[in-house]
């Protein structure tokens, strides 16, 4: 263990095993030890969570550089890499300060451990300045996570009263036992009494939960087909979503097509089919054109999602042969399967958007769909929407006002951006709130017990299986599992004491006439 941690060997003469006594800086390395692996597993923490939006960052990154790759795996290995070996000098620090070793960290562990500290520093940085938002979403996290959180941090602070009591019974300076014994017992207090702040919407009676929120597919359904196309909506179709939400452009001949990005690079061979014109915006292209490209096989030859390696040969055939639909199309397909469809409007700051929506609107009253069945997303042009087309329904990207003229019926807004006590109170006064984009299992049971009534989603098809949230807890279960784990943790830190205390009774007493003993031995050999 020392040789791990040192990187040298302890010897059995008693000169050399003076030199490696551990000294305050020798301590003072351990304590930043264990800091940066403290620091390192929040970033860990971090890096589960923003999981559920990682799609996003995965876009960005492509938009800036042109390149695809799924960096939740890059980001997931390299923190595991971090996490794993600041937590095995951890352990072998542990170790050593049971075992009564000196603790002296190499020069070269030191080094390593300022450069984790440096790393996950400038990845909490660029967190904070380019995706704040996911602030937001660990605060949210911490609802599904909170009560179990509380149980392992518990546990760890416990099995750290082993090595406390031992180096307190080993060492002599009265003052720091005396500061090390304040800071412990201020933590384990602190721990102890946590449950009272947290505060979770799935600690409720069976009896109480909500109705499961409804599911829309966002652009379809993208872990199992291309992104806005039929295959796509087919899809989300088969995993019982009510609602298909995609992004409208207009073509420069005035055909609404469904596409996301302003550029057709991402998910078309563009680049391929008229090079020249690649970076130009989708809405240059004619409908003619557009027609030409191939809208599926990016999906299979990039692999968005994990989920592109198990599908099908029949389903990998199919995503081949896709093609940019119209609105046409998608509204037509929409009303075969009976499902609404609700969308974008692309871009809004185009000089020739008052077109755009009238264009759309046509398309719309000319399809035969029933108006019901069409949510509206886009803020301009509303007003004259709502005369042309009064059946549609309006769907607002915004928390309704004070002053409100008119009552909200619909709102759509980022899960970050709405409390469960906020989505109680909509629920309450029958506003509908659609939160997105909700993929993760966690994240989906905290807002279903919150009583949200949809939810957009990549991963319809995960969420569709579910029947239940993650987890449900009546108060009065989470109160004895609370009062139960503080008073285990309570016993066997007490525990701890009294037992190494009686080792240490035993141990050091016998130490003196063991040192006399090999004196006389070693002057006799001397002799």
């Amino acid at each position: 263990l020392l040789c791990l941690y040192s990187c040298q060997w302890i010897t059995t003469k008693k000169e050399k095993r003076k030199g490696l006594r551990t000294t305050k800086c020798d301590c003072s390395w351990f304590l930043f030890l264990f800091c940066v692996f403290l620091f390192t597993l929040v970033w860990l923490y971090f890096a589960i969570i923003i999981l559920n939006d990682f799609h996003n960052f995965n876009e960005f990154i492509f938009k800036q550089r042109k390149l695809w790759l799924d960096w939740s795996l890059v980001l997931l290995i390299a923190t595991s890499v971090l996490i794993t070996y600041s937590a095995v000098l951890l352990v072998l620090a542990l170790c050593l300060q049971l075992c009564g070793q000196p603790l002296k960290l190499h020069w070269l562990h030191k080094t390593l451990l300022i450069l984790i500290a440096l790393v996950v520093a400038a990845a909490f940085t660029g967190l904070g300045i380019k995706w704040a938002e996911e602030w937001r979403s660990a605060s949210i996290s911490l609802q599904a996570t909170g009560p179990f959180l509380h149980i392992g941090i518990v546990g760890g602070m416990t099995l750290l009263a082993w090595p406390l009591a031992s180096f307190i019974y080993r060492t002599r300076n009265t003052g720091v036992k005396v500061f090390l014994l304040l800071v412990y017992c201020t933590a384990m207090i602190t721990l102890y009494l946590s449950p009272l702040r947290i505060s979770s919407p799935c600690i409720m009676e069976e009896n109480q939960l909500p109705p499961k929120p409804a599911l829309f597919g966002h652009r379809g359904a993208p872990m199992l087909a291309p992104e806005n196309t039929l295959m796509s909506l087919h899809k989300a179709v088969d995993c019982d979503v009510q609602v298909f939400e995609t992004d409208v452009m207009v073509s420069a001949d005035g055909v609404p097509f469904l596409m996301h990005d302003e550029e057709l690079t991402r998910t078309t061979n563009v680049q391929a089919v008229f090079p020249e014109r690649a970076a130009l915006n989708s809405t240059a292209f004619n409908w003619t054109d557009l027609q030409q490209l191939d809208a599926g096989s990016w999906f299979l030859e990039r692999r968005p999602f994990h989920t592109v390696q198990s599908l099908s040969a029949g389903d990998r055939y199919q995503a081949t042969k896709q093609r940019i639909p119209s609105l046409e199309q998608a509204l037509e397909a929409a009303k075969q399967n009976n499902i609404s469809i609700m969308f974008d409007l692309r871009p809004e700051n185009h000089s020739d958007y008052q077109s755009f929506v009238n264009a759309t609107l046509e398309v719309i009253l000319q399809s035969g769909i029933p108006l019901q069945q069409v949510l509206w997303l886009p803020d301009g042009f509303r007003e004259q929407v709502k005369q042309q087309a009064p059946g549609v329904q309006q769907v607002y990207g915004r928390k309704r006002l004070q002053n409100e003229k008119e009552p909200l019926l619909h709102v759509n807004l980022p899960y970050q951006d709405m409390s469960s006590e906020e989505i109680r109170q909509y629920r309450q006064d029958n506003i509908s709130v659609n939160l997105y984009v909700v993929n993760q299992p966690w994240l989906f049971s905290v807002l279903w017990c919150s009583g949200v009534s949809s939810v957009t989603t990549n991963a319809c098809q995960v969420l569709k299986e579910m029947k239940h949230p993650i987890w449900l807890l009546p108060s009065s279960t989470y109160l004895m599992i609370w009062i139960v784990v503080d008073c285990a943790s309570f016993l066997a830190i007490l525990w701890a004491f009294v037992l190494l205390k009686k080792c240490s009774q035993r141990r050091w007493p016998a130490e003196p006439e063991a040192d006399v003993l090999l004196t006389k031995i070693n002057s006799l050999m001397q002799e």
